[in-house]
């Protein structure tokens, strides 16, 4: 009980002083609401257009080819009246100048017709549509192979239909024009059907199914939990300046001396690392879901959780630091150096899932890391608790490790 009391004592007394820092509490609760302003505002809307797939397609005829009437028929005439999610079909004029786009990666890929096409498929002897595409777009490759597939099978299937009317008509077959037109409709659908074919009214169409509205994702969901992260630990990491003061001013070696043990002593530093750090997440959310529309997601339990493993863990770190340097100013600089360099690490300035893989693996050395990813699956992606249990043991971790560490090197006095 008298250890209790004195961890007690000792966290009472970290906090007194800090309620009394005017600057410590403007830069540990209010500042970082700024930059959540900023960027809620900067980013709000991200993500609610449905961004339509745009095909393109070139042609290297002269006017009196086929590909002109091909590629008019399939030509989008009007964006505007288009649904959400349906395709965008453009007639790009120059060939050469759109090759220049794929290769600078303004322009994802386009299908063209070659010089011969015409003549090519009047003759029999046929033509080659040319799929250029840039290797990293993937769903615009599928895209415009299948369309170069399927404008290849409709243009064979019509050459094969125009070619057998005009052997009946010389061998005497037909009588007239209405035996023609009968011949023509019938034997586009005879040769579909035999290869399991589905006719259409036109060349090529784009059937959309809509499954649901586009909604844009709240920005709080991913910035107030990324700040969060970013200044709970800063908070904890700047309290070693303050651990390490005392003990040059020998203010724990003074308690040494009056029978309070060692692990009080780190206890009651810990509790109230602890304490400024259960402050300011309290104050995080309730702001974040009253003036934010912060949505906590389907586990509001893992959230809050992980927010206390942030916490605990980062009061670890503040007291591992304060036991591996000698100098205040020494600890304020590791403090704010390691704050400022694992924030943009760990995916506190922007969520980590649209960074690219090499940033996202290095983001797993970090603990900000790790909160952070679970963050994103509870709030942003709609996880349950189960999903964010990783993350969650790789913050135990790394608290043990601190805390290990931190009673290894804890030395009383600054000798």
């Amino acid at each position: 009980m008298t250890s209790l009391r004195h961890m007690w004592f000792i966290a009472l007394k970290d906090l007194r002083i800090f309620s009394r820092n005017r600057q410590a509490l403007v830069f540990a609760i209010l500042f970082p609401f700024m930059f959540v302003i900023l960027f809620s505002v900067a980013m709000s809307g991200v993500g609610s257009e449905d961004e339509r797939l745009e095909l393109h397609l070139v042609t290297q005829e002269d006017r009196e080819g086929r590909s002109h009437f091909i590629i008019e028929e399939m030509e989008t005439e009007d964006e505007l009246d288009l649904e959400p999610g349906e395709v965008i079909i453009v007639w790009d004029d120059d060939f050469e100048e759109a090759k220049r786009a794929v290769a600078n990666q303004k322009l994802a890929g386009f299908v063209a017709f070659p010089e011969d096409f015409t003549e090519g498929i009047t003759r029999g002897y046929g033509s080659n549509l040319k799929v250029i595409v840039d290797p990293e777009a993937t769903y615009d490759r599928a895209a415009l192979n299948s369309m170069a597939e399927t404008i290849a099978s409709y243009v064979g299937m019509q050459y094969i239909t125009s070619e057998a009317i005009s052997e009946l008509l010389l061998e005497g077959w037909l009588d007239d024009t209405s035996d023609v037109a009968r011949i023509g409709q019938e034997l586009p659908e005879f040769l579909s059907a035999q290869g399991n074919i589905p006719m259409r009214s036109t060349l090529i169409e784009f059937e959309v199914e809509k499954v649901g509205e586009i909604r844009a994702e709240e920005p709080s969901n991913f910035v107030i939990p990324g700040y969060l992260v970013m200044f709970v630990f800063f908070t904890a990491a700047i309290s070693a300046e303050n651990i390490v003061r005392e003990r040059q001013n020998n203010t724990l070696e003074r308690l040494l001396s009056g029978s309070v043990k060692r692990v009080s002593i780190l206890g009651g530093i810990f509790m109230g690392t602890a304490a400024k750090g259960l402050i300011q997440i309290t104050i995080f959310w309730m702001v974040g879901i009253l003036f934010f529309k912060l949505d906590l997601g389907t586990s509001p339990f893992g959230a809050i959780l992980l927010s206390l493993l942030m916490v605990i863990m980062s009061s670890a770190f503040g007291l591992m630091l304060a036991t591996l340097v000698r100098t205040e100013r020494s600890a304020s600089a590791i403090a704010v150096l390691t704050s400022l360099v694992l924030a943009p690490l760990g995916g506190c300035w922007w969520p980590l899932f649209i960074t690219p893989r090499w940033m996202q693996f290095i983001a797993k050395i970090t603990p900000h890391g790790w909160a952070n990813t679970g963050f994103n699956k509870l709030l942003v992606f709609g996880a349950d608790f189960s999903a964010a249990v990783p993350e969650m043991l790789a913050l135990v971790a790394f608290a043990s490790i601190f805390g290990i560490i931190a009673l290894i090197r804890f030395r009383a006095s600054a000798v």
